[in-house]
């Protein structure tokens, strides 16, 4: 098994949020296995007995309470009314409640009782490049992203197989089965769209007029993939907030796979600018990964000038810029590829600048280090 870096609280209830398929009930299972009384909310008897009467969950856990110290629910979403017997029984008895769930949308949407206080959020994603970078070598992730039962799969005709099946039935049907969207099929349309252009800077009219859909639809759309963690967003760094938040993101994938699978690549990419795109999704999806992963209060940017010199990402960490980073699938890194960090040490001298590629040793060219993708998750993010 697969150790993961997340950490579980023992001794006080969570909510577990993931994508479908991250490994949330295998974690869950294989941390928490005695004295657990454990509801799955996918199987359709236990999702209609407790849609139709939620207080059952009460009576059951009262009478089961001298025996149990944990209580899991899986899929907590499909039936928001439960968390307020849950609050109930956290107040009125010693027992801990672990909720999973694929999404927390349906919940905050739906103004279900989020416990207030009384349950800490944790999340879990695919595999992340610390947890099985001795089993597997990069372009897997670029080819075939890092879902469980992908990355376990052993043939690549298994692997393609399992990603066709995750975006038919997940990403294009039980959204919409979650009752998160209504139109399906202009969904799909959009998630095409989105896909085909990840990485880059989102014009929401232009995606809008693609999609014959109102921009406020897709913008609703943008933040589906967002609150179900299937996507990422990468706003604009400006001094002022307020800008910040007028600004254009850029978009992310949450899995190179699945982003394959959607624009249906070919998984033997040998297109140098198609694996810089993936290169680049990849090393800010880890990055994202890991800081959410470790709950630190870091945020991520990137950053464009009116002329269009850009850096991909931007550190900042208690409201100080702390790096820039240029992402290149390049071994070799020469002055002309560092216009966009030139530009931005003129704004910025105080911020080191540094180019995340593909080379042995780190070294310098100027004021910009030079540096190994392993060195920048080892040492710039994760330690």
């Amino acid at each position: 098994m697969v150790k993961r870096i997340v950490k579980l609280p023992l001794n006080k209830s969570f909510f577990l949020f993931g994508p479908r398929q991250s490994g949330k009930t295998t974690l869950i299972n294989s941390v928490f296995h005695d004295k657990v009384y454990q509801v799955n909310l996918l199987l359709s008897d236990q999702f209609f007995k407790y849609s139709k009467d939620p207080s059952l969950l009460r009576r059951e856990v009262i009478e089961k309470k001298k025996s149990i110290r944990h209580v899991f629910i899986d899929e907590i979403q499909r039936v928001p009314e439960l968390l307020n017997e849950v609050q109930h029984l956290i107040d009125s008895t010693s027992l801990h409640f672990i909720m999973s769930g694929s999404s927390a949308r349906k919940l905050k949407r739906g103004y279900a009782n989020l416990l207030g206080g009384r349950a800490v959020q944790r999340l879990l994603f695919p595999f992340m490049w610390h947890e099985v970078s001795g089993k597997t070598q990069l372009m897997h992730f670029l080819r075939f992203g890092s879902l469980p039962p992908v990355f376990l799969a052993e043939k690549e005709a298994d692997k393609i197989d399992l990603l066709n099946a995750y975006v038919d039935i997940y990403l294009r049907e039980e959204i919409q089965a979650e009752g998160i969207v209504r139109q399906i099929g202009a969904f799909s349309k959009f998630l095409d769209m989105a896909a085909s252009q990840f990485g880059q800077i989102v014009n929401y009219s232009t995606v809008a007029r693609e999609c014959q859909q109102a921009v406020m639809t897709v913008k609703t759309y943008y933040e589906i993939l967002a609150d179900t963690l299937i996507g990422f967003r990468l706003e604009p760094w400006r001094k002022s907030v307020r800008k910040r938040l007028t600004g254009h993101p850029k978009f992310y994938l949450f899995d190179n796979g699945v982003t394959n699978i959607i624009n249906r690549y070919d998984h033997a990419i040998s297109d140098p600018y198609l694996l810089g795109r993936l290169f680049e999704q990849f090393i800010v999806i880890e990055t994202m990964k890991l800081i959410k992963t470790s709950q630190k209060m870091i945020n991520l940017y990137y950053w464009r000038t009116n002329t269009g010199a850009e850096v991909d990402l931007i550190i900042e960490q208690s409201g100080k810029l702390t790096g820039a980073y240029e992402i290149k699938w390049s071994k070799t890194i020469t002055t002309a590829q560092l216009t966009g960090l030139n530009s931005f040490h003129e704004d910025y001298p105080q911020v080191p600048c540094h180019v995340v590629c593909n080379t042995d040793e780190p070294y310098r060219l100027g004021n910009i280090l030079i540096m190994n993708w392993k060195q920048f998750l080892q040492k710039h993010i994760y330690l």
